[in-house]
């Protein structure tokens, strides 16, 4: 079986195509379209016209590619850009007229949910309880459970992109010392609760997914993304604070320069370390293991060993209305 998913962030638009035998899709074709609607569009704003049009663009493209490489329809998904937009409801319709790809959005506990099940494949069984930090552009992502899918998961309004435009905007370049100050205490009592709750649970094995914390191990010196998959690659929070301090140094376009820094990713990496260091701090996690496989590859599990029919309910309840202004904190416990 050939499947593929779409994937709408803060940045780009990702298409992964991938054969399912087995049980475990294996890629065969990757794409990516690149948007920064997480730096046109402040969270919990409508999304303009024409960004609408970008995306349907950008959507429409990657289900032409997946058509072209054999896939099926498209399982395309939205994160929290799209799904704190006040339009909402209007962006997945249009999206969905244009293209006839039916583009979905998550509430935050289920990307988290999804996420820990992709970790928890990638890891094993062996790595026993297991603790997962997710940095989106809108939002942290945190899950715990000993099982396939996790015990308890958080979404909280920490993503790199959302506490950039909040706090690192707008003032000195690099920031001021204030800047800073007034953003970890905003990621310390944001986590507080949801922090006690992993330190309490006393997780074996932590995992870390997501493209900022795959360029801050970068950075902190793990391998290169051109070393493939199978090398494992360890984030040490020791490590994670001086590259904080080092990318607070800097402005933000001399960022790319660093090893792991993308130039599009440049100005929000700061804000990533700031909230990366402060979870691994806050839960007592000294080491994350950052995981190649994360909330793409958790919706291709979740088709293949549960049936179209979670996705599809999914997406029939996908066009209600977003309440405007910014995403709460959302926590739940997860009935298997």
């Amino acid at each position: 079986m050939r499947m593929s998913v779409v994937d709408v962030g803060s940045n780009t638009v990702r298409l992964v195509v991938a054969d399912a035998e087995g049980g475990v899709p294996l890629p065969v074709h990757t794409a990516k379209w690149r948007l920064r609607l997480g730096q046109r569009v402040r969270p919990g704003n409508p999304i303009p016209e024409e960004d609408v049009e970008q995306l349907a663009e950008a959507v429409a493209g990657a289900g032409r590619t997946a058509a072209k490489w054999g896939a099926a329809g498209p399982l395309a998904f939205a994160t929290a850009v799209v799904s704190a937009a006040p339009n909402r409801g209007e962006v997945l319709r249009e999206v969905r007229a244009r293209t006839g790809v039916e583009l979905c959005t998550l509430p935050g506990e289920l990307e988290a949910e999804l996420t820990f099940l992709a970790a928890r494949r990638w890891m094993g069984w062996r790595s026993g309880p297991l603790a997962l930090l997710d940095i989106g552009g809108g939002s942290l992502e945190v899950a715990f459970g000993r099982g396939r899918l996790p015990d308890f998961v958080a979404s909280l309004p920490l993503g790199a992109a959302r506490l950039t435009h909040e706090f690192l905007e707008g003032g000195q370049d690099p920031p001021a010392p204030e800047q800073l100050k007034a953003l970890r205490r905003r990621v310390r009592h944001q986590l507080r609760d949801v922090a006690a709750r992993i330190r309490w649970e006393g997780p074996r094995t932590a995992a870390a997914t997501s493209r900022t914390f795959q360029q801050l191990g970068r950075l902190c010196g793990a391998a290169p993304g051109r070393h493939g998959p199978f090398v494992e690659r360890e984030l040490r929070r020791a490590d994670l604070r001086r590259a904080a301090a080092r990318l607070a140094e800097l402005p933000a376009a001399e960022r790319a320069a660093l090893p792991g820094i993308s130039a599009p990713r440049s100005a929000q990496s700061l804000a990533g370390a700031v909230v990366g260091h402060t979870a691994m701090k806050l839960t007592g996690l000294r080491a994350v293991v950052v995981c190649p496989w994360a909330i793409r590859e958790g919706v291709m599990l979740r088709h293949i060993e549960d049936g179209p029919s979670w996705w599809a309910e999914i997406c029939r309840r996908a066009e209600g209305a977003a309440p405007p202004g910014p995403v709460p904190l959302r926590i739940a416990t997860v009935t298997k």
